[in-house]
């Protein structure tokens, strides 16, 4: 049976956020089943493979597209079972999930187990080099599929074993108290033979078992996905579908939304917060998110990767003053971060208020003291790296080392080095071209501290831009994973940041809330607390 988690303390700390905002907008009116709306998009990264997409824009079509053992409550955040008929456990080690009976692909296959270990080995597999193949490293025999060196000797996971038609077993190599609730995520989705059978077409155009199919894209122009009549999950499409826009400038996005060209806007750019409201009025939507906005570093480049390093990397979070930033840029849509997680997840879900102490206070003279101490900025002079395409990111950079330039006195201390696109810009960073700190907002996977802390700063984790490594970091996350006393794994957790603390792996900017704007064509618009519109329930009038 399932033990108690970590995640339920997270849930409960959430909903009370959530409830206090409110989490959608737009009445309830009964819309056309069949109309298709419009929504502002960015390509992503890498080809929509569940195992391969590990940001927000590509992210955002697997959650239309697919359906896992578990589904996010788009209003909570609760880990609650979607294709889990049962997942069973008497040690935290060893699970037996038995999947529901009577779900297909959209190409008629049915889910099965064997769906799920195939998707789940494929991820894994260091020959494949799927981005999210961390997220398997908990099952047995990751490290002859994944080696961290040297070819892979194995071909499969030993810690999969399918029992039946919709039944396998999952060998875990240490216990893990909250693995049933990270089986939400989309790397671990299912996948039809279709997959395997023919790679190529099915990444051209991508076949799963959610709400959604995908009709056609054109990389740079737009992705049309359809409502799929046939699904058999209890969220369908209450709209005909919705046509994904590619812009590379979220300004020109909302000025198309205002001149009636498109109908929904997830990210309303800082210039315009001071007018959305006038603009829009009810049709405007901000409410709290597990998102927070960090500045990474290059520890792969020995400048940044030195104890005088630290120093710096001290010196220059408290050169930045969030509290003006976040007022007069993002009008207080954004709260100066004091921690490295989300206060989402409430205290007893791990988040800590002030943990980050002075460091992430404005303090000029310190900060140009500590810098100095460090032996100065690398070069002379910091680069802050950013996508310029969406999020408003220029402003806030900008804004960032006006306050880094005048605490220092050197008005040429920090530049701005804007990419031009999203992809382009996480290609730089995994191809590890960074010489300085860059944007690394995270948005959570699942709501849980853990979450907030191993993908980004463990050891060789896949979102572990730039390659921190911290042996008592890693000891203490392991530590933590293993517990399953909640209140003694969220301590652990939170002993693991303090560590991320103490090193300044990472600078944290701001707390970030969700938002959101949309035509008159659209009612029941919201977001989950993921930051991401729950596009299935949006009606269009």
């Amino acid at each position: 049976m399932r033990i108690t988690t970590h995640a339920s303390w997270a849930v409960c700390a959430m909903t009370l956020a959530l409830a206090a905002a409110g989490c959608g907008g737009g009445g309830g009116g009964s819309g056309d089943s069949d109309a298709v709306l419009s929504a502002s998009w960015g390509d992503p990264q890498n080809p929509l493979e569940p195992s391969n997409t590990n940001e927000v824009q590509g992210g955002k079509v697997l959650d239309m597209i697919f359906r896992g053992l578990k589904r996010y409550d788009p209003e909570t955040g609760e880990a609650q079972d979607m294709l889990a008929e049962k997942i069973e456990t008497s040690d935290s080690q060893n699970f037996t999930i038995t999947v529901k009976d009577g779900w297909t692909f959209s190409n008629g296959e049915k889910v099965t187990a064997q769906s799920f270990v195939d998707a789940w080995n494929y991820g894994a597999s260091l020959r494949n080099n799927q981005r999210n193949a961390y997220f398997f490293g908990y099952i047995e025999g990751y490290d002859q599929v994944h080696p961290e060196e040297g070819e892979q000797t194995a071909d499969t996971l030993s810690g999969l074993k399918v029992t039946g038609e919709r039944t396998f077993t999952v060998k875990l190599t240490q216990k893990f108290s909250t693995f049933p609730d990270t089986l939400g995520y989309n790397a671990f989705a299912p996948l039809p033979r279709a997959f395997f059978d023919d790679h190529d077409a099915w990444v051209k155009k991508p076949v799963g078992n959610g709400p959604y199919l995908v009709e056609s894209y054109t990389r740079g122009s737009q992705m049309s996905l359809r409502t799929w009549d046939d699904y058999p999950g209890d969220d369908k499409a209450q709209n005909g579908g919705v046509d994904l826009k590619v812009y590379t400038d979220n300004n020109t996005a909302y000025t198309d939304l205002l001149a009636g060209n498109l109908d929904l806007v997830d990210d309303v750019p800082a210039a315009q917060l001071k007018n959305v409201r006038n603009d829009l009025g009810d049709r405007y939507l901000n409410t709290p998110a597990g998102i927070i906005q960090t500045l990474a570093f290059p520890f792969y480049d020995e400048a940044w990767n030195t104890e005088d390093a630290k120093k710096v990397r001290q010196g220059l979070s408290m050169a930045i003053d969030r509290a003006q930033i976040t007022d007069t840029i993002f009008q207080k849509t954004r709260t100066p971060a004091t921690d490295w997680t989300s206060p989402v997840l409430g205290e007893d879900g791990g988040f800590q208020d002030g943990l980050c102490g002075e460091l992430c206070e404005f303090k000029p003279d310190e900060a140009k003291k500590l810098i100095e101490e460090g032996g100065g900025l690398p070069g002379g002079k910091v680069t802050i790296t950013f996508n310029a395409d969406t999020g408003s990111h220029r402003e806030w950079v900008n804004a960032v080392c006006n306050s880094i330039n005048n605490a220092l006195d050197n008005e040429r201390a920090c530049t701005a080095n804007p990419v031009g696109t999203f992809a382009d810009f996480r290609n730089q960073i995994t191809d590890r071209k960074m010489t300085g700190p860059f944007r690394a907002g995270w948005q959570m996977d699942y709501p849980l501290i853990q979450n907030f802390l191993q993908p980004l700063y463990y050891t060789n984790a896949s979102s572990n831009d730039g390659k921190w490594s911290n042996k008592q970091f890693d000891d203490l996350v392991n530590r933590a994973n293993q517990e399953t006393d909640t209140a003694k794994a969220v301590d652990l957790f939170q002993q693991a940041e303090e560590v991320v603390r103490d090193n300044m792996a990472a600078i944290p900017l701001w707390y970030q809330n969700g938002s959101a704007g949309w035509s008159e064509r659209l009612s029941s618009v919201k977001l989950n607390p993921f930051s991401v519109p729950v596009y299935n329930e949006i009606k269009v009038s």
